[in-house]
């Protein structure tokens, strides 16, 4: 996984905190490289068991070749989108503890 863990910890915070950080969500996650934006897809995507762990290359993959609408679009209108990146995250073994304290 080559996006930051730093950078989905900021998605979660921004999705968790609802309508009040809308647009702030949606400028962070425009402001993402294409190849983040992708990885960010696939976090969630494993998060709500549409890819297993093993697959995240395929899951990448898969997000930049089907994505037609802004990523900040479809992952804002994905339900439980927090949840889905911490689980994602927890199922790719990836420890975030520290850096959800940074942001805090």
């Amino acid at each position: 996984m080559e996006i930051a863990p730093a950078v989905v910890v900021q998605v979660i915070l921004l999705a968790r905190e609802g309508a009040s950080a809308e647009a702030q969500l949606a400028g962070f996650i425009a402001g993402l490289a294409e190849d983040e934006k992708a990885e960010l897809t696939a976090v969630a995507w494993v998060g709500r068991g549409a890819f297993e762990a093993e697959e995240f290359d395929e899951a990448v993959a898969t997000a930049l070749a089907e994505a037609t609408v802004p990523t900040e679009d479809y992952l804002m209108g994905m339900p439980h989108l927090a949840e889905n990146l911490e689980a994602g995250l927890e199922a790719l073994g990836v420890d975030v503890t520290g850096e959800e304290e940074d942001l805090l």
